[in-house]
């Protein structure tokens, strides 16, 4: 009882400061970025012998600028001529597509990868490594009809 009595006599100023401060402390939880998004768009099936083209955008929520490599990883060796690996600099007003083309002959699974790296001079400011994970993907399967 004494401790609600204190809390009653407490000033308006201490009320609204405690008040700011989970205000404060809410907003601070919510303001999550996402470092990569991906978004992959390839066909699930295909004739057999018939080329396919795989398009991956990618970007992020971060505002400083970030060097990612990606490439496709495929579950059979895939061959064509093609660069699967890309280097590039990725910033938030500035997400990057990537394509591929490439002849399915069987049913196969692709996994495009995103990998966060450290290069020098890829970027024209200066770039950032960002905490937590460096690799990121997505799985898709083709199917041969």
């Amino acid at each position: 009882m004494h401790l609600l009595q204190l809390l009653l006599r407490a000033g308006r100023g201490i009320l609204v400061l405690v008040l700011c401060l989970q205000l404060g402390t809410n907003k601070a939880q919510e303001d999550t970025r996402e470092i990569i998004k991906m978004q992959l768009d390839m066909p699930s099936t295909a004739k057999e012998n018939e080329e396919v083209t795989v398009k991956l955008i990618v970007e992020t929520e971060l505002r400083e600028c970030m060097v990612i490599k990606t490439y496709l990883q495929g579950s059979h060796p895939v061959d064509g001529p093609f660069n699967y690996l890309y280097t590039a600099c990725l910033c938030e007003d500035y997400p990057r597509t990537f394509y591929w083309d490439f002849v399915v002959n069987r049913t196969m699974a692709i996994a495009t990868v995103v990998h966060v790296i450290n290069n020098e001079g890829t970027c024209p400011n200066i770039s950032v490594v960002p905490n937590g994970k460096d690799y990121y993907y997505t799985t898709r399967k083709i199917q041969t009809v």
